[in-house]
């Protein structure tokens, strides 16, 4: 129970955290957050530990980008990390096929994404 307490402030947190990202990345990082933490709710301890992990310490990173961005400390905002080839090969098939799919998404040129249903922006 203490765990799904704690998985549920995180993922509020890093939901509460989107609301500063501009509105497209926002728009594709709350339904990649939604989608995974709605495909982990029946992981296992181990594999549950480790999820929140990786959501936890990518919190403060999030924070810290947004942060950067508000003070314009770089040309233009970077959000995310790069990941090392050891990180990668830590991932299932499936979570690679994750990854590739939401860099598709992500990086798609000139995209409509429905914010909402009277507003659209175009990345």
């Amino acid at each position: 129970a203490a765990m799904a307490g704690g998985a549920r402030r995180l993922y509020r947190r890093i939901l509460q955290l989107h609301r500063a990202l501009p509105p497209a990345l926002r728009d594709l990082g709350d339904r990649y957050v939604k989608e995974e933490f709605r495909r982990h709710k029946a992981a296992g301890p181990a594999e549950a530990q480790r999820f929140l992990r990786e959501w936890e310490a990518s919190a403060p990173l999030i924070q810290q980008q947004i942060n950067e961005d508000k003070q314009n400390l770089r040309e233009k905002a970077v959000y995310g990390i790069q990941l090392t080839e050891e990180k990668l090969n830590d991932f299932r098939d499936e979570q690679i096929g994750q990854l590739k799919e939401l860099m598709d998404e992500a990086t798609k040129p000139n995209k409509k994404i429905t914010i909402s249903k009277d507003s659209e922006y175009k990345t």
